[in-house]
């Protein structure tokens, strides 16, 4: 009979999910030696190799496929074992992953990571942020963060923080000697910052006003994927940017941006964290939630 440990069989798990050792470690607390030391005492007594290894990549073979595909269901049964235990507990211990797109980190940073760290000292707080909306079961996560539409659909979600607003905006510097859009179709004799979706696509920006609504493909000579860029690009006088208003509000009260077409510019449904309703809720997520929940001042 084999006799394999925990964690090593954590080690496959957290390797085949991530498809990287390194960032595999990084997500147990391991160093990348010890965590490739245990897959390659748990692949000897094996007798096979469960990865594929090259310089760029790291990708289950058939036998790794099909061992993950047995074990992964028990150790989803013994993580919710300790995650059961752990909610017995007077205080949550452990940490907390939480996967968001990079706007919606500085949102939640403050105030509910930085009060829960503080309610919490035995917790830990980690944030990943990326633009494309990642399955956070698949990739080790406890919960994730968006906007209220963009949630699958079998996923629980927290709504936070009311609908989002957006302003059209450009520096003082951009318009010194340029007339001021006076309605949506100005644009498009006018540099616009555009923005491309984690998808590839660019995005068509959005007019609403009473019952007239329509999207412009505006004319730009730069395009960004990354919405803190789009704003260091505004502020520099690269062009018009549509942008999530909060991130920009000290920047327009300052008048180091100003804003035009305010009764056009959209409203979006709010911010969430979301979390999958088919398993047991870990306590840390469950005191976070519960933390959101109160301190939420829509």
């Amino acid at each position: 009979m084999f006799k394999s440990g925990l964690t090593e069989l954590e080690a496959v798990a957290a390797v085949a999910r991530r498809g990287s050792f390194r960032a595999a470690a990084i997500e147990l607390g391991m160093s990348p030696t010890s965590l490739g030391a245990a897959v390659a005492g748990l692949e000897k007594r094996l007798g096979v190799r469960l990865f594929n290894r090259t310089t760029r990549s790291v990708s289950l073979t058939e036998a790794g496929e099909q061992f993950l595909a047995r074990v992964a269901p028990a150790l989803a049964e013994i993580q919710g074992a300790f995650e059961g235990v752990n909610s017995h507990r007077e205080r949550p211990v452990g940490t907390l992953r939480i996967n968001s797109s990079v706007g919606a980190a500085g949102e939640l940073l403050d105030p509910f990571v930085i009060e829960f760290l503080r309610r919490y000292p035995e917790m830990k707080v980690e944030i990943t942020t990326e633009d494309r909306l990642v399955d956070v079961v698949a990739e080790g996560f406890d919960a994730g963060i968006r906007l209220m539409d963009a949630v699958p659909a079998d996923m629980i979600a927290v709504p936070f923080g009311g609908d989002l607003h957006y302003s059209i905006v450009a520096s003082p510097a951009y318009l010194t000697g340029r007339s001021k859009p006076e309605r949506p179709g100005d644009l498009m004799v006018h540099d616009c910052i555009r923005a491309r979706w984690p998808s590839g696509g660019l995005y068509r920006w959005e007019f609403v006003r009473g019952a007239e609504a329509f999207t412009l493909d505006v004319p730009g000579r730069i395009t960004l994927d990354e919405h803190t860029l789009m704003i260091r690009a505004a502020l520099a006088g690269a062009g018009i940017a549509y942008l999530w208003e909060l991130p920009i509000r000290e920047h327009i009260v300052a008048g180091r941006l100003l804003t035009m077409l305010e009764d056009w510019a959209i409203s979006s449904p709010s911010l969430c964290l979301y979390y999958p309703g088919r398993r047991h809720v870990p306590a840390g997520l469950r005191a976070f939630i519960d933390l959101i929940r109160e301190l939420d001042r829509r």
